[in-house]
């Protein structure tokens, strides 16, 4: 298996280079665009508890 750092310092033949992955262009996306893409899969997070609670109170009784 290959890690990232592995396959970031190496070529195309397994040599390592001397390559800086992160001095070329690269997407940055801001902090509020950031949070505005995370919500849904916070809000999903907090009603799966919710869904999770009620299921285990509702099964043992507590």
């Amino acid at each position: 298996m290959t890690s990232v750092v592995d396959a970031v310092e190496a070529d195309d033949e397994g040599e390592a280079t001397d390559r800086d992955p992160l001095g070329e262009d690269r997407i940055e996306v801001p902090e509020t665009e950031m949070r505005k893409a995370a919500a849904p899969a916070v809000l999903a997070g907090r009603v799966k508890r919710k869904l999770d609670a009620f299921a285990t109170r509702f099964t043992y009784g507590r």
